[in-house]
């Protein structure tokens, strides 16, 4: 579904992600563990179209979209929900909810609507809340809601336990795992490697700008140098 191959990317002369290569195919859930400043959130931003890379090409089903602009990527298939949540905080939840299908035709935004609240049976009992009145954990499920109006084939998550309490945590994961039961392809970017690991079909270990380990999410929860250095063994 998604191909990347040796991308390089630079803020300015810093060069953030030096000559990454990864895939996700249809089903999964791929994960990027990594520390604060490894790079991660750079992938996804660049996946996305918000930055881009000097060298290298990034496919999804089949197109490139190395040089494509954000808003094109969406209506392809594949959204993000950013690092921080990036809700509209003085307007309603439905009103956030439905800036996310902007790409959709007006006569399936309401089909739409009823799968989200379905899916965040708190977003609908709050439907008409300012959003920045909610909690953090409600924040996360409308960002990750908003995202999901598009109907994307290919969801990416940024840091989704960010600022969470581990409860809240653990119900984000919940709702993961459930999203992708119901047919959505994750790419899941996230500092918790505990909980990352737990849910990913494959991960790959980022350390500063490099992808240092791959395997199943299984497979790196055992390695001895993922447990000493992300998961507290």
């Amino acid at each position: 579904m998604l191909k990347v191959e040796n991308i390089n990317v630079y803020y300015g002369s810093i060069h953030a992600v030096k000559g990454v290569s990864f895939e996700v195919h249809p089903g999964e859930i791929v994960t990027l563990i990594g520390a604060n400043g490894a790079g991660k959130s750079t992938i996804l931003n660049t996946i996305s179209g918000l930055l881009r890379t000097k060298t290298g090409s990034i496919t999804f089903l089949g197109s490139s979209i190395a040089h494509t602009q954000p808003h094109i990527i969406v209506r392809q298939g594949l959204a993000q929900v950013p690092e921080g949540r990036r809700i509209f905080q003085t307007m309603t939840v439905q009103e956030n909810l439905e800036m996310g299908a902007y790409t959709q035709k007006l006569n399936v935004v309401a089909e739409e609507l009823d799968r989200v609240f379905r899916q965040f049976p708190r977003l609908k009992e709050r439907r008409k809340q300012v959003a920045g009145t909610l909690s953090g954990g409600e924040q996360q499920m409308l960002a990750m809601g908003r995202a999901l109006m598009s109907h994307p084939k290919l969801l990416m998550l940024d840091e989704p336990s960010m600022g969470l309490a581990p409860i809240l945590v653990e119900q984000i994961f919940e709702i993961i795992q459930t999203l992708h039961q119901d047919g959505t392809t994750i790419l899941l970017v996230e500092q918790n490697a505990q909980m990352a690991l737990s849910v990913a079909s494959r991960a790959y270990v980022l350390e500063t700008g490099n992808i240092t380990l791959s395997g199943t999410g299984a497979e790196l929860t055992q390695d001895d140098r993922v447990r000493k250095a992300y998961l507290g063994g």
